[in-house]
């Protein structure tokens, strides 16, 4: 089965505006990469899209679906996942332009009846604040509100009764719940619902004609299904596709390789559109990604988040602009780099995804050869048994599920051979196995900060770090940008 994703490349699409030699060959061997990856991890369809120095190289990989296959092509349509919080970023940046909506502001001001578990939080959270990702509260909220228009109201007010984690603007902690009330602010803001708002603001003057949030709206258009990878093999996950519409703002948006370079180009480009109409100016495109909120890691290390965008360091001192996305059967990355005019994204269609995207875009390869960039040096050491000791313990994450139902993932964290034995617990408390592409250990490359390591060893390509409490102890471990409490 791996030779079949290995041999089902689909149409090649490259523009270009004057011969590039070095190009070529860098577009060559970043294919052969993506086949050599689908092969490795069981990827079914990958879709990438490159921008470098003015030129386009577009392509589809393998198949769309393993029952019933078509040819991957850059308009094949993919779930981008949460790269849509930067389209919600971009639409308020663009209220923001007309004075309808200032980042600084308080939520209340646009949203009078928002409440939340801390009045006091309620009362002074800001725009920028959703936005960056310091909210504080619990953050991954996937309550199904229904399809109607209401959908994000009902969301809204939900969230009165999620706990605050963290002290307001303290701490920067992945925020899914934060963003869907983004949403709701535009949809208050522009008397529309937020689909259609993101449709006049952003979609359509951007031509992104092969992108929106309804499937039955993108009929025309080649559809990926959702693969699930199960002892190694792809299965094809019939359910996966759907997701509640009270989700859109912060994760929801379907669209293609082409789609979203187009995007990308916009982003790196003076705030034009295709039509010569200026959407934003140079400097909200660079506030987007400025004015930082606090640091962590999410995969990579972040200085922060400005407007919806992780700001990635590197060891040249050069930013990455980076997002990303992942629901289950679907799994994407997308950075771009300002001062190199490079722009990379890729789109898969099985959870073993992840892992291409970490190979390419997490690790050095992609960045090292079309931007001469690097991640910051991460040489690992060995801790003793007592230095140890301040990490070891019991960590639990908590997510709320579109039925309302409060699911809790418990791992165990034990000292072993100088470094943090990972292990998930099942129900009854016992370790599970690792799986082969898990992590199942933690090795300190700095203080508080770590690279998951696969039970051979093998660098995942993924960073995590411990958050300290007022008292100087172990409170948190930031895994995947969220926080997973010490108990």
């Amino acid at each position: 089965m791996a030779a079949l994703f290995a041999g089902t490349a689909a149409t090649t699409a490259c523009s270009r505006t004057e011969p590039a030699p070095d190009d070529d060959a860098r577009f060559a061997e970043l294919d052969a990469k993506v086949e050599e990856l689908m092969a490795r991890y069981a990827v079914p369809g990958v879709a990438v899209g490159v921008w470098h120095q003015g030129r386009e190289h577009l392509r589809g990989f393998g198949v769309t679906n393993l029952e019933e296959p078509e040819d991957v092509t850059e308009d094949t349509l993919f779930r981008v996942g949460s790269t849509t919080k930067t389209f919600t970023g971009t639409a308020l940046m663009r209220l923001v332009e007309s004075g309808d909506v200032h980042l600084d502001e308080r939520v209340r001001t646009y949203l009078p009846d928002f409440t939340t578990s801390d009045p006091e939080v309620a009362e002074r959270v800001t725009v920028r604040q959703l936005l960056n990702h310091s909210a504080g509260w619990l953050g991954d909220y996937y309550v199904d509100f229904g399809p109607g228009d209401d959908a994000l109201a009902k969301y809204a007010a939900g969230m009165a009764t999620l706990p605050q984690l963290t002290p307001l603007g303290t701490t920067f902690a992945y925020n899914n719940a934060a963003l869907a009330l983004a949403g709701h602010l535009i949809e208050k803001v522009t008397g529309n619902t937020y689909e259609q708002a993101l449709q006049e603001l952003v979609l359509d003057p951007l031509h992104l004609d092969r992108s929106g949030f309804f499937p039955d709206e993108l009929t025309d258009v080649p559809t990926t299904a959702s693969h699930n990878n199960v002892e190694g093999r792809a299965v094809l996950n019939r359910d996966a596709w759907v997701m509640g519409r009270s989700l859109h703002p912060t994760g929801g948006l379907i669209s293609t390789a082409r789609d979203q370079l187009r995007y990308a180009r916009f982003h790196l480009g003076d705030g034009g559109g295709p039509d010569g109409e200026q959407l934003l100016t140079t400097e909200s495109l660079q506030a987007m990604r400025s004015h930082l909120g606090p640091p962590g890691t999410l995969i990579v290390e972040v200085d922060g988040a400005g407007v919806a965008w992780h700001v990635r360091p590197t060891a040249e001192g050069v930013p990455v602009i980076m997002h990303g996305g992942s629901w289950p059967g679907q799994q994407s990355g997308f950075y771009f780099v300002p001062d190199r005019d490079f722009a990379l994204t890729v789109l898969t269609n099985s959870d073993s995804g992840d892992r291409l995207i970490a190979d390419i875009m997490y690790d050095d390869w992609a960045l090292q050869r079309f931007a001469g960039l690097h991640n910051l040096p991460a040489d690992v050491r060995d801790l003793s048994p007592t230095e140890l000791a301040a990490y070891e313990g019991r960590y639990t994450a908590t997510e709320i599920e579109a039925d309302g139902a409060v699911n809790s993932t418990e791992a165990v964290l034990t000292a072993e051979d100088g470094r943090l034995r990972y292990r998930v617990l099942n129900a009854d408390g016992e370790p599970k196995p690792p799986e082969p592409h898990a992590p199942a250990y933690l090795a300190f490359y700095r203080d508080d900060y770590v690279l998951h390591l696969d039970r051979d060893g093998n660098s995942l390509h993924n960073r995590a770090n411990f958050v300290r409490g007022d008292d100087g102890q172990v409170q948190w471990l930031r895994m995947g940008g969220r926080l997973n409490r010490r108990n």
